[in-house]
Parts: structure tokens; sequence; C-alpha cells
């Protein structure tokens, strides 16, 4: 198990065990079992019962809570700092000690299959799913993280107990917090708790390193499919539309770039400039948004809007007037210069809370070996270039590459 600390001024404190698993560690077969297990480590341990897993950290007015991504799973804690080894505890329980009751099982398993009707219900959330299911088929990344009902069916107490076992590792598992106290009094309620509830001869709790590592072998792209243009007829008031194409691993420099082009073209802010043509100007939509998802071996960019039907073409034709400046026209150096200093500012704001903070670190830690600081982020983004951006412009927007899914 790697560990990172960093020390706050503030008095509650933040703790989260990340695990290496997720959708894409799924065998065939079984998608949704990373999520539908995750459910389920809170459906009691050994020695807690459900009840007591889900109020232990209430009581202390903290904050319990877990997710599933394709990469993978995290249960995290907000307490107060001196209920800290608290928290610490009854993480490494859930994490060794679950015993996935039958009944508690079968109960769950109606709720996740309600979390997954629930989602189809939203078609601006479905698409998403649709999308990258279809332009990742045939690898592993394609398989949506709550999984499909037929799936989820035939999971049973075997089943889940085998999938935590064989993901469920030291070797697969980080630990990040983020208290005013001293790293190694966190270390030592870390180290404590492991050797408590490890099932593993000689549990060893080691330090995050301090240069990047990359595993030995990265596949650059599972497997190229060629684009697409699907329509899903639906019964939805509004065209859903989403645009896209494969991007850049977590371990291609050019990601850097591209999340800059990404927050210029359509960031979670009102100035984008699909937000300023598509909605300011022309009143054609809600919203907007351009987004960038990044994997160990693969990432993928996409652009998503509603609208009207009969404002569709007019849509598509102006975000292609967008990604076309983007691809041939070179940004002006005032241009580049708000935009790092909106993304910088961006970046800051969300590190600026303890929770964030130990999620991020631990999404770094799994990912490169080390937690990346906030200056480094800074700095990569300070090195982006004009001719940086409209290079990934043209390759990852290029127009013959580009895939797209339209709910009608």
């Amino acid at each position: 198990m790697r560990f990172a600390f960093k020390r706050s001024l503030s008095p509650v404190a933040y703790c989260a065990l990340h695990v290496r698993t997720g959708t894409r560690y799924e065998d065939a077969g079984r998608g949704g079992l990373a999520h539908f297990t995750e459910h389920l480590l809170f459906k009691g341990t050994e020695t807690r019962s459900a009840g007591t897993v889900n109020s232990y950290i209430e009581k202390l007015g903290g904050e319990l809570n877990a997710y599933t991504t394709k990469e993978e799973t995290v249960i995290h804690a907000t307490v107060l700092k001196e209920d800290l080894r608290r928290a610490v505890d009854l993480l490494m329980d859930i994490a060794f000690r679950c015993i996935f009751p039958e009944k508690e099982i079968d109960k769950e398993r109606s709720v996740v299959l309600e979390e997954i009707n629930t989602y189809r219900d939203s078609p601006s959330e479905q698409i998403y799913d649709d999308f990258e299911e279809i332009i990742f088929e045939g690898t592993p990344l394609s398989m949506p993280v709550l999984g499909k009902a037929k799936y989820l069916r035939k999971a049973d107490r075997e089943v889940v107990s085998d999938y935590y076992r064989k993901m469920f590792r030291e070797e697969n598992m980080y630990f990040t917090a983020v208290a005013d106290m001293e790293e190694g009094r966190v270390r030592e309620m870390v180290e404590r708790a492991l050797g408590k509830y490890s099932w593993q001869e000689d549990a060893v709790l080691a330090q995050a390193g301090s240069s990047q590592e990359v595993p030995a072998e990265v596949p650059e792209v599972l497997r190229v499919n060629p684009p697409f243009e699907r329509t899903v007829n639906r019964r939805n008031h509004q065209t859903h539309c989403i645009i896209g194409a494969r991007a850049y691993s977590a371990y291609d420099s050019r990601r850097i770039p591209l999340s800059l082009l990404i927050n210029i073209l359509g960031g979670p802010v009102a100035n984008s400039r699909l937000n300023l043509l598509l909605r300011e100007r022309y009143g054609l939509v809600y919203s907007v948004d351009a987004s960038y998802g990044v994997y160990s071996d693969a990432g993928i960019a996409t652009i998503y809007f509603g609208c009207d039907r009969s404002n569709l073409d007019r849509c598509l034709a102006l975000t292609d007037r967008v990604l076309t400046s983007l691809r041939e026209d070179l940004l002006s150096t005032r241009a580049l210069s708000w935009a790092k200093k909106q993304l910088l500012g961006q970046m800051a704001i969300a590190s600026d809370n303890g929770e964030a903070q130990v999620l991020s670190m631990g999404k770094s830690l799994m990912t490169y070996g080390r937690v990346i600081s906030n200056s480094e982020s800074a700095a990569l983004v300070e090195a982006v270039t004009a001719e940086d951006l409209r290079r990934v412009a043209a390759e990852v927007f290029d127009p013959t590459a580009m895939s797209r899914l339209i709910y009608a």
C-alpha cells in the first residue's frame, strides 16, 4: 500500500483509500461488478454491522462516502482531526474485512438497478456512456461504470466475494490524508490499522515516490475503431448531440495543452467559445460543454449540447466553425495569457478544499507513483504555446476522425 500526506491548518481532517479497480478490470459478462461491490462495502464487516458502518462516522459529525470510475474505487471520510484515527480504522476494516451478507446483496442489487433506470431517464448523462461504449467497443473501457442489468442479476455473493478478494489487495491500494498533524502520527495510524485488518502477510506501508513512475508498457490506444455517426430515436423534447474522438492518455504530455484547449472550447465557464456562440449569441441551447476523459492508456474528447430538433444542423455548423478556427488559427498572445490565467485560477480554487486535495493526491499517486504539486501543474500549463493548442486541435478534432451520436 502506498501512502501520501499533506499537512493543513484546518480542524477538519480528510482521508481516502484508493483501490486500482473499476470497470476496466471486470471480466467479460460482469459489467458493473466494481460499482456493485462498492455499494456492498457498506453492508457490514466481520466486526461491524451495516448499521454501524453507515452511522459510525456520521455520529462523529463527519461524512463517509465512496465512488467508482472506470479505473478506481475510492472510499473517503471527512472528520474532525481528533477523530482521524477512527476514520482510518473504519476504512481499513471496509477494505479488508467485508462479509457481503446474502440478504444485503439482494436488496442492494435492486437499489443499483433503480440507479441504472434513473440514469437512463437522463439523456444528457446516458449519451456519454453510450458514446464511450461505441467508441471504445472491443476494449474494457467500453462498459459503463453502472454496468448492465442483465449482468448484475447474476452477481451473487460468490461472484462479489471473489472480485473483492482479487482486487482489494495492498498492492492495488493507495492511502492519502490531509490533516493538521505530524505526518509520522498519521502514518502510524495507517500502519496500525493495516496490520490489524489486512489478511495479507507482512503488510507494508510504502511512501509515495519523488519521481514519476510510468508502467513499463503503456499501450497508447487499446484498439482504434473507425469513426461513426449514429442517431437513436428517443421520446425526448430536446435533441441531444455528442461529438468527439479518441484523445491522449494520462502519460502523454499533450494532455496538458488539450486540457487548456477544452477549457477554452467549452469548459465550465460562461465565456467558453461554444457557450458564447451557441447560447449567448444565438440562444440555441441551454447548455453546451466540452470535456476530456483521461485514462491510463487512452483518452476521449467530447462536445455535448441539447437543442430543439429544428436547430440541430445550425448548432453543428456553428460548432464546426469554432473547431475550424482552433485548428487553423493561432491564439493571440493576449488570448493565450488570459486562457492560462483562467484555467490556473480554476485549478487553484478547486484545490483549496481538503476533500478535493485528498482525492486528487490519490489519483496522482495511483497514476504517476507520486503526488504532483500545484506549482508543478501550474508550470506545465504556463509552458503551453499557441502552436501547441493549434496542433492538438488539429490532431484530436480532425474532421475525418470524429464521431457523432444523436438522440433524436
